[in-house]
């Protein structure tokens, strides 16, 4: 079974035979670590100052950690990456002596703009002194800066092309007809995540079901991550969609483009979570259910989740979807 991002056709991309996405609401993600290695060190090795003080070259990437991928979610793209990186520099003073050093930057990630980048230019430890430290910090940097922002403009136009793909609607009309929006008219969450007549019909009944159990360990206190599970803007942030979360008993929530939709059927503030529970492409009216046991262990939080009623062949892409987009996702998002 494939997981949640990684092919199954049911809960990412609606494949057909000829490459139609249809209704371009599912989630695809393509990895681009490889391609941005490569484009990264082909970028700063190309930077190059000159002052009154001599040249500057960056001579090599001896650090490059990090990732990078691309997610298309309803037709919209979401850039991601994250990347520490170091590289070496050879400084040539106006007389002929050379001088070697350092470029450090912490923080090249989605979450900063370019100006916001930290950048640190030091001499290596047995280099004395020379004017062509102030050289790079004064040209160098401002340099380093802008060739990481062409790198990020370089993956956002080399891949911008064909993670969209084109709907089948848009294949039958001459121009698309944008969908209308939902609206909501009152506080509460409205779940009817029926099945498309495009897509492939739900399963009326349901055969054999199993269960699973997970744990995992967070760095963060348990009435925060309480929050994160019941509060709409925490649940928004980490699934980096639209979501509809009415954190109250018998509240009901949908989330992830409504491929995830249930109720809260227990809330016992910071410490317990119950909730039915469901995956659109279930029978219909089937629902899991999930409870959520969090337990204060002084300078984290241990989270135990079991997971019950699950249709046993679809076992393996829940478990690694809870993995995913709710345990990975949130310690991504919040850093706990």
């Amino acid at each position: 079974m494939a997981k949640w991002g990684e092919g199954d056709p049911r809960w990412i991309v609606e494949e057909r035979t000829d490459a139609t996405n249809v209704n371009n609401w599912h989630w695809t993600e393509r990895d681009v670590s490889s391609w941005s290695s490569e484009c990264l060190r082909k970028l700063l090795l190309g930077v190059r100052v000159e002052g009154a003080e001599g040249v500057c070259k960056l001579t090599d990437v001896t650090k490059l950690e990090g990732e990078a991928s691309i997610n298309n979610r309803k037709g919209k793209l979401f850039y991601f990456y994250e990347w520490q990186l170091r590289a070496s520099w050879l400084g040539t003073s106006c007389g002929g002596v050379k001088f070697r050093g350092t470029v450090d930057v912490s923080n090249l990630s989605d979450e900063n703009s370019e100006d916001e980048l930290d950048i640190s230019v030091a001499l290596c430890k047995d280099q004395p002194n020379t004017p062509l430290l102030d050289l790079m910090k004064r040209s160098g940097v401002p340099e380093v800066r802008r060739v990481l922002g062409e790198y990020v403009q370089q993956l956002k136009s080399e891949f911008s092309q064909g993670m969209i793909l084109p709907t089948a609607d848009a294949l039958k009309q001459p121009s698309p007809v944008p969908a209308k929006k939902n609206e909501v008219k009152t506080n509460r969450t409205r779940i009817s995540p029926k099945c498309s007549s495009r897509a492939a019909p739900c399963p009326t009944s349901v055969g054999r079901t199993c269960s699973f159990n997970l744990k995992e360990t967070f760095q963060t206190s348990t009435d925060e991550l309480y929050r994160t599970f019941i509060s709409q803007e925490f649940v928004q942030a980490f699934t980096h969609s639209p979501a509809e979360v009415d954190g109250r008993c018998g509240g009901k929530f949908q989330l992830l483009d409504g491929n995830v939709s249930g109720e809260f059927t227990q809330l016992v503030p910071d410490q317990r979570i119950g909730m039915r529970w469901r995956f659109r492409t279930w029978p219909n009216k089937h629902y899991a259910t999930v409870n959520l046991e969090l337990e204060d262990r002084g300078d984290d939080t241990e989270l135990r989740l079991e997971c019950q009623g699950v249709p046993v062949e679809e076992e393996d892409s829940t478990r690694q979807g809870w993995i995913r987009f709710y345990l990975q996702a949130i310690k991504q998002t919040f850093g706990y």
